[in-house]
């Protein structure tokens, strides 16, 4: 009767309640069930600092996993979000690969892309003249997902 009483300690349920919000934050994210899983965690520590009854572990679970949320939730959207052209000049990132050095490595004919390697991606690629596999070429400017090259 004693291992049924550990599983049943309520610090352990609310941590393992807690564990699987977070582990569901990784198959739905945006940040927001990891929150509630924070909120669990400080209701499975208070569970172990004092026996509480239900009721109160509830309300600490609610208002901890909503205060949590509204103090924290920006910050992290604002790290996880990404490149945001209203936050950044959305011209940065095109021009770090004007004048970048690329090997061909797929034909380019003109007005007919071809493939070159820029630090180990693939991109397609235009040129005014016809460029052989192997040979490198620059960067001249950046068309969306197409880079315009020339011969080096």
């Amino acid at each position: 009767m004693g291992g049924l009483q550990n599983i049943m300690d309520p610090a352990l349920i609310w941590f393992i309640l807690g564990l699987f919000f977070l582990l569901a934050e990784l198959v739905a994210p945006g940040l927001v069930i990891m929150f509630f899983g924070i909120g669990a965690w400080i209701v499975a520590l208070a569970c172990l600092l004092k026996p509480i009854s239900l009721n109160a572990q509830l309300i600490i679970f609610i208002i901890s996993a909503a205060v949590v949320l509204i103090s924290v939730r920006n910050t992290f959207k604002t790290l996880f979000k990404g490149h945001t052209s209203a936050v950044q000049n959305p011209n940065k990132d095109m021009d770090d690969f004007i004048g970048k050095r690329a090997v061909v490595k797929e034909t380019i004919i003109p007005n007919k892309s071809g493939r070159v390697e820029l630090n180990g991606t693939l991109w397609s690629a235009d040129a005014a003249e016809e460029i052989a596999v192997g040979e490198n070429v620059h960067i001249v400017s950046k068309d969306n997902l197409t880079f315009k090259v020339k011969k080096s």
